[in-house]
């Protein structure tokens, strides 16, 4: 059989494409070399939190690295799910990019129907950091530690209350962790964020709390909260000389939460190896590396292989946890 011939404009068009000057589409149009325009890392949080500025830090990244703009927009709203259905919708064409973490990817999908797949819906770019969460409780409360915590709630039972970031949030699943791994009786009492139940735990309104590292330590460092112990497998870097809730004996309340970049479904390999490679070239700068830490999270940068897989083994996980605590949504 003959071979086809290829025109002028055929052969230069597949030579631009060897050169990574265009890229290929399924529908067989091309699109000039990415970035050509603003790209936007949409963020589920408002401005002024942990996941806010890990995006900025990416953000500002990639701008100067591809000499074009790189935005952060905020939507917060239904725990994350508003900003994540959003980005599953968007154009596969690597400009709108997703910042999620551990609700929208591991904690959502396992605890309720959601209008988007957490594996169908997204390619992972990367892992960006970890941050540990940790346990806190009111400065006037007469305990020391852990095991006084115990005791205290033992013996007055259903009087102690610990507040969370919202039903089925991060914060709410580590304190029904706690109670079934304490047999205790404490009362979840949810608020519309992290923020507002942290000031009514230092207000004692609320006697403990499970939030983030980066929303509680600064109120522990004021004298404001007790830090009563790291809800994760190992101790964080930030705070050395705070253990984990399992060096005190109180095993299965591990609730560390991730970030990690995500693009929708079906962007093109070439664009998404792309992006891993600088984010993982920014992660490496000491400077945001510190500026990371800064914000009680510690750096953690893979593939999007490797993402994928995590992403898999932490839905796994959280199902078994929704099991476990017998939450329902509303």
């Amino acid at each position: 059989m003959p071979h086809k011939k290829i025109s002028l404009s055929q052969s230069f068009f597949y030579f631009a494409i060897s050169l990574g000057l265009i890229w290929p589409t399924s529908e067989g149009i091309s699109q000039t070399k990415y970035p050509s325009r603003t790209v936007t890392i949409v963020v589920t949080n408002p401005p002024g939190g942990g996941t806010d500025a890990f995006a900025r830090f990416i953000a500002q990244g990639l701008s100067t690295k591809f000499g074009q703009s790189v935005i952060v927009d905020n939507k917060p709203g239904g725990n994350g799910t508003i900003a994540t259905e959003y980005v599953a919708r968007a154009q596969p064409d690597g400009y709108t990019i997703l910042l999620g973490y551990t609700a929208t990817h591991s904690i959502n999908p396992a605890f309720s129907k959601l209008k988007y797949d957490p594996i169908k819906d997204f390619e992972p770019i990367g892992m960006i950091a970890f941050s540990p969460t940790l346990m806190v409780a009111n400065a006037n409360l007469p305990v020391n530690n852990v095991k006084e915590l115990v005791a205290l709630i033992k013996s007055k039972p259903g009087t102690v209350n610990f507040a969370s970031a919202g039903k089925g949030s991060a914060p709410h699943f580590a304190g029904e962790l706690f109670k079934i791994s304490t047999g205790t009786d404490i009362l979840h009492v949810p608020y519309k964020g992290a923020s507002p139940g942290v000031m009514d735990t230092i207000g004692g309104t609320t006697q403990i709390m499970f939030p983030s590292l980066f929303t509680a330590y600064p109120h522990v460092k004021a004298g404001k909260l007790k830090a009563m112990g790291i809800a994760g497998e190992k101790r964080s870097k930030a705070v050395p000389d705070i253990p984990t809730l399992a060096e005190q004996g109180i095993p299965d309340v591990n609730v560390p939460q991730w970030y990690g970049l995500f693009a929708p479904a079906n962007t093109p390999p070439t664009i998404i190896q792309l992006l891993n490679k600088e984010m993982n070239l920014i992660l490496s700068d000491p400077v945001v590396e510190k500026k990371i830490e800064d914000q009680g999270a510690e750096v953690e940068t893979s593939s999007p292989e490797q993402l994928k897989q995590f992403v898999q083994k932490e839905l796994t996980r959280w199902k078994n946890v929704v099991a476990k605590t017998k939450i329902m949504p509303d």
